[in-house]
């Protein structure tokens, strides 16, 4: 609390030193309007700075939706006031008195959105999205404010373009330039019209995006498939037991409950010997956002496309792409979609191979079938036991969730010298009773790295997939703010008393997202613009941690039976290893098709866009193979539609994948293999701890010597390599 009163109380004195004497108007109304801010923060608990213990964590504990929406309009309000004396400083512009003042704005509001992050992602209710609704184009109007300044934007042009530029830091020049540059690609430059023109399609997008997510939540949670006992054939113990949890939390004790989310959709399309609630499953899963009804995406989807690209044309640009990716390590849409077509061939050829492979023993079965989408997971399973005698229900009986999370603390340990400790049980605050909380600890010197919080099972109004985020980042510019992150998913959650069991490709997620919160740990920047991300390079981290699931170290220590806790056998890691690159053809066309698409929804004129006939044309112009989907269909691609944090980036998950293949090459060649001291510290140095202080294309030769080629992913893959 001390500290905001302080900035605050700045505030009102820089204000009044600026007018040289009796202030005017405008800074009375500055002043005002904190002193009113000040009063606010005594009693609204989402605005104030956080406190307690671990250099203060948010008071999750005090959370009320009745606080939110007063707690932004004063946020807001703060921030404003903040840039005016920001743009009131009659001194030249300099990176201290603009940059960095810039960077220390808007932390009240930071605070606030943890909380709004936590009611959107964790605990979504109707009453949060009313709010939500409300509020959402109100933050963007806001926004607009800020982005379309132009007194700030001058100040911010000038140190950009001044001659102070050279002296300062590589660190200071590059928020620098990503200041100068967030400002120039969101209207800066724009005038008049244009410039309003920009504003309103800003605000009108942010509530269609809201909507857009808050229709496939909808269906997510309208859809749960009850089944009677005599429907459970070939479903394992596990998910039997999920499902009779499910239903019990829905009060249907006694019957078994697949809900509409993949962590549940998933297992059961793959065990499951009745075809036609595999079927069912599988619809509902698929249709989401399509049923016809008032949570229809179709026309959302088209009108946020117009939208976007009406947006960009006011900026100069052709399509969306070309303005999303124009800062990216792609630069550009050609660059990314060539990069998906040299691997869509390979993959869709072991997709034709992987058919004929299920097909060949359904007609051995006399199943009198043809595969379809709903049976590709079940006879791949079929597929997999005949060619490897590997038995994904026999691996899951090895991948505890809690061994799991063991084992992700042992590679921290390893490469990161981090040591992790649950903090005392109610020392601090949680959201919800599932989530847990370990301290973050040097191994060597003890020092306080940060806290990280764990969300890891799905419930009703908790978003579908797995996230991280954070709470607050690490900077030292203002003083040493330490880390507070979290992970989130939606793993089964066992019955009461037993293991959560997951799949080896939960497994697989579970290091994915720990690689993510392993990078906000280990930052050592100075400003918060440095945790700004490179959509095309920021999963590169992530998808790298998976690598250590399948080391020795992890594999013969953490892997063991739930019920005897036997280590998992030699022959059983020696046919998941075998079996490393089965069904790829599957997981690399689905994953391309969705990436496919998503360039070229953001690079096709809107006008000539329907969205079920863009998405069936396109995919069969393409060779989609007839007997899967996309990953993401059109009505419920959140990464594209319903923000637009991955819009014409999801690509940027294969151009990662470049950086991880070549890199897990790397560990796989050094002396040291996966845990190589020397080749760990320069992972951690120039991948991790630099965060965005560095261009990635650079951090990346700095690690390897240099740049990455795509022969690494086609091996990694067992894709042929093409000439």
């Amino acid at each position: 609390m001390k500290k905001i009163l302080v900035t605050l109380l700045s505030i009102s004195i820089l204000v009044s030193l600026f007018g040289c004497g009796k202030p005017d108007n405008n800074q009375t109304k500055q002043t005002a309007e904190i002193t009113t801010a000040n009063q606010t923060l005594h009693s609204n608990p989402l605005m104030a700075e956080f406190s307690g213990p671990y250099g203060g964590v948010p008071a999750f504990e005090k959370m009320n939706l009745l606080d939110l929406k007063p707690a932004l309009e004063q946020a807001m309000q703060i921030n404003l006031a903040e840039i005016d004396v920001i743009v009131a400083n009659p001194e030249p512009a300099t990176f201290a008195n603009t940059i960095v003042a810039l960077e220390k704005s808007g932390s009240d509001l930071s605070r606030v959105y943890t909380y709004w992050g936590i009611w959107s992602s964790n605990l979504n209710s109707p009453e949060f999205r009313a709010i939500q609704k409300e509020m959402v184009p109100v933050l963007s109007a806001f926004n607009s404010k800020i982005t379309g300044n132009e007194k700030l934007f001058a100040r911010v042009k000038a140190v950009y373009e001044s001659e102070e530029l050279n002296t300062l830091s590589p660190e200071e020049q590059r928020i620098t330039w990503l200041t100068y540059n967030s400002f120039a690609s969101n209207g800066a430059t724009l005038e008049g019209d244009a410039k309003s023109r920009y504003a309103a399609i800003n605000q009108e997008l942010a509530g269609l995006h809201t909507q857009f997510a808050n229709n496939v939540l909808a269906d997510e949670e309208k859809y749960v498939t009850f089944l009677t006992e005599d429907q459970l054939s070939g479903l394992p113990d596990s998910v039997i037991s999920a499902a009779a949890a499910a239903a019990k939390s829905r009060g249907q004790e006694g019957q078994y409950a697949i809900t509409n989310s993949r962590s549940s959709m998933d297992p059961f399309i793959t065990y499951s010997d009745e075809r036609k609630l595999r079927e069912k499953v599988w619809r509902t899963y698929y249709s989401r956002g399509n049923n016809s009804d008032e949570f229809d995406n179709n026309q959302l989807i088209k009108h946020i496309l117009t939208l976007r690209d009406e947006r960009v044309a006011l900026l100069g640009f052709d399509n969306y792409a070309q303005w999303r990716l124009k800062d990216r390590m792609a630069h550009n849409p050609e660059n990314a979609m060539e990069l998906m077509r040299k691997v869509w061939p390979a993959a869709i050829a072991r997709v034709h191979e992987e058919v004929a492979d299920m097909q060949a023993i359904a007609d051995a079965e006399q199943a009198n079938i043809k595969i379809a989408p709903w049976d590709y997971r079940y006879y791949a399973e079929k597929v997999r036991k005949a060619k490897y005698a590997l038995d994904s229900d026999e691996v899951k009986q090895y991948l505890q969730l809690d061994k799991l999370r063991e084992a992700m603390f042992y590679v921290a340990g390893r490469l990161f010298n981090f040591k992790f400790t649950p903090v005392p049980e109610g020392s601090v605050p949680v959201f919800q009773a599932d989530v847990k909380v370990w301290e973050v600890n040097d191994l060597t010197t003890g020092e306080h790295i940060g806290l990280w919080y764990l969300d890891p099972y799905g419930r009703p109004g908790k978003r579908s997939g797995a996230w991280a985020t954070t709470y607050r980042s690490h900077t030292t510019f203002d003083g040493n703010k330490t880390v507070l992150a979290s992970n989130n998913s939606n793993f089964a959650k066992g019955a009461d008393g037993e293991a959560s069991l997951i799949s080896w490709d939960d497994a697989e997620t579970y290091f994915h997202e720990f690689g993510h919160a392993l990078h906000f740990l280990s930052a050592k920047v100075k400003y918060p613009t440095s945790h700004s991300g490179v959509r095309d390079y920021t999963e590169f981290q992530s998808q790298l941690l998976e690598r250590w699931l399948t080391t020795d170290e992890v594999i013969n220590n953490y892997l063991v039976h739930y019920k005897t806790g036997e280590p998992i056998p030699a022959d059983l890691v020696a046919k998941i290893k075998k079996a490393s690159t089965f069904n790829e053809g599957f997981k690399t066309t689905e994953y391309l098709a969705s990436a496919i698409m998503d360039l070229l929804y953001h690079t096709t004129d809107p006008e000539l866009i329907e969205p079920q006939q863009f998405e069936k044309e396109q995919l069969t112009a393409l060779g989609m193979p007839e007997e899967m989907v996309m990953r993401h269909r059109s009505t419920q691609f959140g990464h594209v539609f319903s923000s637009e944090g991955y819009s014409s980036g999801y690509y940027g998950y294969m151009w990662a994948e470049v950086l991880t293949s070549d890199a897990a090459e790397a560990f796989a060649e050094a002396p040291g293999g996966f845990y190589d001291k020397e080749l760990s510290a320069k992972l951690v140095k120039y991948l991790f701890e630099i965060r965005n202080a560095m261009d990635p294309a650079e951090a990346y030769r700095l690690f390897r010597g240099r740049d990455a080629n795509v022969e690494a992913l086609m091996r990694d893959r067992g894709f042929p390599l093409t000439k």
